[in-house]
């Protein structure tokens, strides 16, 4: 299949709106470059056509748009390019078609992310890993919002967590989070869920550690429900955030009742734990 890239630049404080219009419209993940640059797919000219003229007319006049033919490619395998082995800590993260994934240690994920958003290689991810390899208590009852590949919910379980819950809204990307919860031998301690994670994650409470790897409206939006989805005391892990947005989220956070714990910051995507206040 031939596939159309649309390259979209717009103000910063309209990426959020942007990205959350271009996923409803194409169905496709939004990758946002360091240059700020948005990016989606769209499967024929004519829809790439459409959608370049929609988004002026239905989000914003001054966004510059144009899309692309992209070089035929296997998009079925292309997912595993410039995947490698990475270190969080005690954890290792490490692609399954390795050789080191035939004897992995006893602290190690063996990740296929498909097309599921989570390989341990986007910086937001990283952050998310960081966080929750130094602050996971063994024992703890983990909840994952917007779990993608699985990523994080498996690593928590590796990392000594009992019980692991996901929620996702992507049939498919749970499908791809059980393959890998089965490739890493805790199935029976990850739950995958599917639906809204504004309704799901209060009624999979109380968690002692909960993980927000979404964007900033996003997070900021599902604050009560996260709150109320924590025990008094619990931890949340946010990220998918850039570092010029931590002013604001730290604002909400303390005005919804969490205690900032812990910062940390990759390839200028910045991620912060915080505590559920009593």
């Amino acid at each position: 299949m031939t596939w159309w890239a649309i390259d979209v630049r717009t103000a910063a404080e309209r990426r959020d709106v942007m990205s959350a219009w271009l996923v409803a419209r194409t169905g496709q993940a939004v990758e946002e470059r360091e240059d700020g640059t948005l990016v989606t797919f769209a499967a024929d000219e004519a829809t790439a056509d459409a959608l370049v003229a929609r988004l002026g007319r239905e989000v914003d006049p001054t966004a510059q748009a144009q899309r692309r033919l992209l070089e035929p490619v296997d998009w079925s395998t292309r997912w595993r390019d410039g995947l490698e082995a990475r270190r969080f800590g005690r954890l290792t993260v490490l692609p399954s078609w390795l050789a080191e994934a035939t004897s992995p240690g006893p602290i190690t994920l063996v990740l296929d992310p498909e097309t599921a958003f989570g390989s341990g290689e986007h910086g937001s991810t990283r952050v998310a890993l960081t966080l929750l390899e130094q602050l996971i208590m063994p024992g703890d009852q983990v909840l994952d919002l917007g779990s993608g590949s699985g990523i994080l919910a498996i690593a928590a379980v590796k990392l000594g967590a009992s019980r692991a819950i996901g929620i996702e809204s992507d049939p498919e990307a749970n499908e791809v989070a059980g393959r890998n919860a089965a490739r890493n031998g805790v199935t029976s301690q990850v739950e995958l869920l599917e639906g809204d994670a504004g309704v799901l994650a209060p009624l999979a409470g109380p968690s002692d550690l909960l993980l927000s790897n979404i964007l900033r409206t996003v997070n900021t939006t599902l604050l009560p429900a996260i709150r109320e989805a924590l025990r008094p005391g619990g931890l949340a892990i946010f990220s998918g955030m850039e570092e010029p947005e931590a002013p604001a989220f730290r604002n909400g956070l303390r005005v919804g009742g969490f205690r900032l714990v812990q910062e940390s910051v990759d390839a200028g995507w910045w991620g912060v734990a915080a505590e559920r206040g009593r």
